[in-house]
Formats: structure tokens, sequence, C-alpha cells
């Protein structure tokens, strides 16, 4: 084995705050970027106008559930847990049309195709992507689409959601996302070299007057007109004068990005998309293409309902043993190999983001699993939880430095590929791409000890 050409990395990653030399939690450095198949490129080049066009069918589909002209089960599943001032601020008419301008899916590469199992807004990665990008182009390597195409992209998003108010900027993190604090300071550093008076401050940094929102820096105010907004609905009770956030966008004077939409953060909205009710409604809303796409690559979802079914009745597209199921009572039971499923806790909830809770049915025992679902169903009521059928990612090989030995380690593992789109005049715009390769004896893939977390580069010899 040789030596690994570019030890600068880790000197790179730390300077920029991105890396902790020693932590427990920090990952692998790759040696180079994934490299995708002009298919896959091709692919991923033409998904976020799809998922732009689900956002906006979404939205649409709650507002009209709301008038009654959509099933109302829509938004009542929707709207469970969510407190009620929120919910009347949410559906302002002022706001009605307005959609999240940052969409990162999570997307596995399987041998039938790719499976999306998570839909983000309000993503992490945005910095520690952009600045692995820069990293490897400095290399002379090659990163797709660009080396710049984070920060650019989410310069021209914020640009537009302003409307040519000034380029002020505060980034909000919470106590709930200080893991993302370091990356999105290095965010709001680049952001200044693109013409913004960028911040990345404390929600108790904020500071309310009646003209506006101000925010504490080095003893000095400085006005803000566009907050992005990183953290959490679910936590809204926790941010330090969130309440006066809310009243300064309400009345006008900050702009907040992404929304503050809970229907449109919840994983239950994927269920939507295969159900039969609703099919009148998305062959009306959307083109033939986004919903073969977003059939195709979204896995079977259903929201774990408790409340029995009519004896006419059946749960849409689920089956025992090739049998038609009108309730849940078989699933507890399942044997190891018929519980190809996955549990996740839906939206209004710290237990809904990262890979918290995610529980994988065939990688539990039958007791856990059991007591697993009762949780699911027991607690619909205050947050709803979904099952979602498993695909397996397959395999692939990426090279990596090993701390220990001091040498390019080859890994055999899955991909979850993560881009990041910008909503830009009405277009979803592809920033970057970062992707995650765990050992593949591991179920859930994410941002791990042992995981290699790289950008992505496309195979120009095809």
């Amino acid at each position: 084995m040789t030596p690994h050409p570019h030890q600068g990395f880790r000197t790179h990653l730390i300077n920029d705050g991105l890396f902790v030399d020693g932590k427990e939690d920090s990952w692998r450095i790759g040696c180079h970027p994934f490299v995708l198949s002009t298919q896959q490129a091709t692919f991923l080049e033409d998904l976020g106008q799809h998922l732009l066009a689900f956002y906006q069918a979404i939205n649409r589909l709650y507002l009209e559930s709301l008038k009654g002209t959509q099933p109302q089960w829509v938004h009542t599943y929707l709207d469970i847990g969510k407190p009620d001032d929120l919910l009347d601020f949410a559906r302002m008419n002022r706001f009605k049309n307005h959609v999240p301008g940052v969409i990162r899916p999570d997307l596995i590469p399987t041998d039938s195709g790719m499976a999306l199992t998570e839909l983000d807004s309000v993503p992490g990665g945005i910095g520690l992507t952009g600045s692995l990008s820069r990293m490897y182009a400095q290399q002379g390597m090659s990163v797709w689409p660009s080396s710049d195409g984070l920060i650019k992209n989410f310069s021209r998003m914020l640009k537009g959601v302003l409307k040519g108010q000034p380029h002020t900027l505060a980034i909000v993190v919470s106590d709930e996302a200080d893991a993302y604090r370091a990356e999105m300071q290095w965010v709001a550093a680049q952001l200044s070299q693109e013409g913004w008076e960028a911040y990345c401050v404390h929600p108790r940094d904020i500071r309310f007057t009646e003209e506006g929102l101000f925010v504490e820096q080095k003893d000095a105010d400085h006005p803000v007109s566009l907050i992005y907004r990183f953290f959490e609905l679910f936590d809204l009770k926790n941010i330090p004068k969130g309440e006066l956030i809310l009243y300064s966008a309400k009345k006008g004077r900050v702009v907040v990005t992404p929304p503050y939409k809970p229907w449109m953060e919840e994983k239950l909205a994927l269920a939507l998309i295969h159900h039969p009710i609703l099919e009148p409604f998305w062959e009306k809303t959307l083109s033939s293409e986004t919903m073969a796409c977003l059939q195709a690559i979204i896995p079977p979802t259903w929201v774990l309902d408790p409340r029995p079914l009519p004896p006419t009745a059946v749960i849409p597209g689920l089956r025992n043993r090739n049998h038609a199921v009108s309730n849940w009572d078989w699933l507890g039971d399942a044997t190891q190999k018929e519980r190809q499923y996955v549990i996740k806790v839906s939206g209004f909830s710290e237990l809904a983001w990262g890979s918290r809770g995610v529980s994988i049915g065939h990688d539990m025992s039958q007791e856990e699993w059991k007591k697993t679902l009762a949780q699911a169903l027991d607690t619909f009521h205050t947050v709803p939880s979904i099952l979602q059928a498993f695909h397996k990612g397959k395999l692939v090989v990426v090279e990596y430095y090993d701390d220990a030995s001091g040498v390019i380690t080859t890994m055999e593992g899955r991909v979850r590929l993560s881009p990041y789109y910008f909503v830009v005049d009405g277009q979803a715009e592809l920033g970057g791409v970062l992707a995650t390769i765990c050992p593949k004896d591991k179920k859930v893939i994410h941002g791990m000890r042992d995981a290699v977390m790289i950008p992505c580069g496309v195979n120009s010899q095809e």
C-alpha cells in the first residue's frame, strides 16, 4: 500500500472548522470524489425539478384539503401534533405560495434503480459538501457539477427570496442543530465573499425592535433583512426570541426561509404520492414525467394509523404473504424475512431528523420490532410514524486514508447520494452532491465514524 498523497485534506477541513481530529464521531476522508455514471448524473440533474413540483403540489394539496376541495384527512394527518398558533401563522394568505428554497433528497442506488428514503428542506451538509468540493478541486480532481456550485446557488436562491432588499442575512442555528454550527459559520463566511453581509448566530443573538430585527456582533447591532432558518419547527418552543422572529415575519419586517410550513416537513407526505384516492389530484397537478419519476423512486410508504377500517376496506398496496390486509396485527408477528420495512418517526419530533427515530425491521429482534411498532401506533395522535419498504443499496468500493496505518485502504460499502438543489427563478438548480459510503454491514447509511464522505464526480470515459 502507498501513503496517502493528500494528507493536507485533514488540515484543510480542520481549518474550515468541519473536522475535529480525534473526535469519536469524526468520519473517514476519501482519496477522491465518488464517481457517478453519466446516466446517474443526468438523473440527478433532472430530479430537482420533479421534487420542486412535488413540494408545490404538497402545498397545494394541503391548502385544498383545508378548503374541502380535497380529502380533509390529508390536512388532518399533516396537522397532527402542531400547535394552533403555528398553523394559523403558516396558513396566512401572504405565505400561500412559499415553498422551501433548498431541497435535499437522500437517494440509495440499488440494483433496480434509485430509492428516495428522505426529503429534507432544512438540510445539514451544505457547508461540508461545499468545503469538500473545493478541497478536491484544488487538488486537480474533477468535482461535479462544480466546485463552487453550492455557495453560488445558495446565494442566488437567497437573493431571489429577498427580491431586491439589502443583502443582510442571519443564519440562525438553534441548540438542537448545534452540531452543524461550524459548517453554517463557514457558509456565512463564503456568502460574505458573494456580496452578502452574512452572520451565523444563535437565536439569542437576535435583537427585536419595532423597526425590525438586528443581530448583535462585536458590540454592534446590524439590521437583518433575511433569516435563514436552520432549526426545526418542532423546536420552536425552545428557540429564544422565536416568537419575535415570527412577529417580524408576520409584519413584513424580515423575510424567513424556509417558510414556517410544518406540512412541508413531514415524512408522511411521501405516503401520499402512492395513495389511490389521491390519484386524480396528482394526475391533474403533476406532469406524467414527474409522476412516473416520483412513483418509481419513492418506496411504498404507509401512515401507521391505528384506527380500525370498515370491513370492506384494506390498507392500499400493503400485502402479507401476497394477501391484502386491513390492520397492523400481522406486522408485529412477521418473520425477519417478512419485515423488510423501516419505521420512521414522521415530523414534529426531535426523533424525526438525522438518523434518529429510524427502526429497520429485519435488523431488530422480534421483541424490539413489536415494541417499536406498538409505540408508533400508540403515539399516532401526537407524533405519527410511517412504514416504508426497505431498499438495500448496491455494493460499491471506495478508497480512504486510514488514520491508524497511515495508508490508503479499500472499503466495500453502500452509498447514499445527497444532491442539494436550490430554487432560483422557479427552477431547482443542482449545487452539489454529497456521497456517504458506510460499511456494507450497516443498515442505516449516515455520517457515522466508519463512513466515508466525499463529493461526486462523473465518469468522463463513458
